[in-house]
Order: structure tokens, then C-alpha cells, then sequence
């Protein structure tokens, strides 16, 4: 399979006046297209910052990335563009990361919009099939946050990630906030966007059961430094780490 993301020796440090808080330590893997890495650990373990060190929502100390053959290590303006367009990422709380002014239509609208070369007709015509994708009613079209539940909150940001058609998207604990049947739904729901876009997803989470439903390879992070990686069959099958078997 071709390979879309490959991380080398990923370092994220904050400086502090009593110590360097090292984030994500030596992380290196790599993704292949249409592929999903779970990456799971305790909650301050890095594995929230790793994802978004990928997207440059934070920057690396050190350390290099690739995606799709392009090294994004230091990205310049014209790089961070097409970044944007390929790279998103799903919240984990779906009513922070919204707008509450911003209506559903608009909030699913705004990357198109940024992006632009687009006109109004086709973003609004994107915008139904979008919604009608992830599963949400056209009745929403002009709803606002606080008027709907938290799975259609975070269906709004799973449309919005799809808006501009990337290819790698970062789900940052998108489940962990929702009831466990609208869990299942939103899981099945991204596996399904998988297979019909080739989507790439790094899953970040630290319900293994989750991991296990949704990965191809799992990640293992411990304290900022990945502690194993392998297959998910085989990690639940035979962890190998103390840290992974204490995790399961």
C-alpha cells in the first residue's frame, strides 16, 4: 500500500521555569493511505499533542514529517495551504469546537468559504450532500448548536473536516464525550467515510475497546514516548510492554 504520513524522531518540549516538559518524545510511525493508527495512553500522555504537532496546530521541537512525499517539518505559507486542505482534524467536545453564532450550514460552509473557488450555489448544494453524508436532517440547515444533541453536534464537525476534502484526518477522542449508542453510530459512520473517501485517520482515545473497533495499527504512548506499536490484533492478542498490558 502507498504510504501518506511518515513521522521521524518527533520531539515537542515546553519549557517551564522549574522544567522542560517533554510532550511527545521520540515518537517516529508511518500511515498508510486509507489506513487508521489508534494512538492510546492515559490522559497526559502526549497522544492529544502528537496529533496536533501533525497538523501544526502546535509546532515540533524537532524531529521530521512527511506527507504525500512532501516534508512539512517547517512548513512555509504556501505548504501551510495546502495543509489545510488535506489535513483536518475532529474535536473531541463538539460544542466548544462550534461556533454558537454560526449556524450549521454556515459552520460546515466556512473551510469552503476560506478555500474559496467556490460559488455560493455549489457550497450551499456541498453543504446538503455533506449533511445528508454524515447523517444529519435538513431541517438542521439553519439549527444552531445549542439547540441540537451532542451526535449531531459532532456529525456538524465531522462535515466540516469533509468540506474541503482531505485526505488525513486527526480524530481527537471524537466519541469520548457522547453516550455509547450515539458512540457506535459516529464510529460507524467514520469507518464508512473511510472506505468511500480513502480517508487516513489518526484515532486518538484511551478506550481500548474503541481502539480496537476502529484501528489497523495502535500506538502504545507512555509519558510522551511511544512504548509499542504493532497490529491491533496482535496487540491484544500478545501486548508486549508492562504499560500496554496494564491498559488492557
Amino acid at each position: 500500500m502507498e504510504k501518506l504520513l511518515e513521522v521521524s524522531d518527533l520531539h515537542v518540549a515546553f519549557p517551564s521555569k522549574r522544567e522542560t516538559v517533554r510532550a511527545v518524545d521520540g515518537v517516529s510511525f508511518q500511515i498508510e493511505k486509507g489506513q487508521t493508527l489508534g494512538v492510546v495512553g492515559e490522559s497526559g500522555c502526549g497522544k492529544s499533542t502528537l496529533g496536533r504537532t501533525i497538523l501544526h496546530l502546535i509546532e515540533p521541537t524537532s524531529g521530521k514529517i512527511i506527507f504525500d512525499g512532501r516534508d512539512i517539518s517547517d512548513p512555509d505559507r504556501q505548504t501551510m495551504t495546502y495543509l489545510r486542505e488535506n489535513m483536518q482534524i475532529i474535536f473531541q467536545d463538539p460544542f466548544s469546537s462550534l461556533n454558537p453564532r454560526m449556524s450549521v450550514s454556515e459552520t460546515i460552509m466556512e473551510p469552503m468559504v476560506i478555500k474559496g473557488g467556490m460559488s455560493k450555489a455549489d457550497m450551499l448544494n456541498k453543504t446538503v450532500k455533506l449533511m445528508d453524508t454524515v447523517g444529519l436532517a435538513q431541517r438542521f440547515t439553519n439549527s444552531y448548536p445549542h439547540e441540537l444533541d451532542g451526535g449531531r453536534r459532532q456529525r456538524i464537525g465531522i462535515a466540516r473536516a469533509l468540506s474541503v476534502d482531505p485526505q488525513f484526518i486527526v480524530c481527537d477522542e471524537p466519541v469520548s464525550a457522547l453516550d455509547v449508542s450515539i458512540q457506535a453510530q459516529v464510529l460507524n459512520l467514520l469507518q464508512d467515510l473511510q472506505e468511500q473517501k480513502n480517508l487516513s485517520y489518526i484515532f486518538v482515545t484511551h478506550d481500548m475497546s474503541v481502539v480496537k473497533h476502529i484501528s489497523d495499527d495502535i500506538l502504545v504512548m507512555y509519558v510522551g514516548s511511544m512504548v509499542e506499536k504493532c497490529p491491533s490484533k496482535k496487540l491484544f492478542q500478545a501486548p508486549l510492554h508492562p504499560y500496554t498490558k496494564g491498559l488492557l
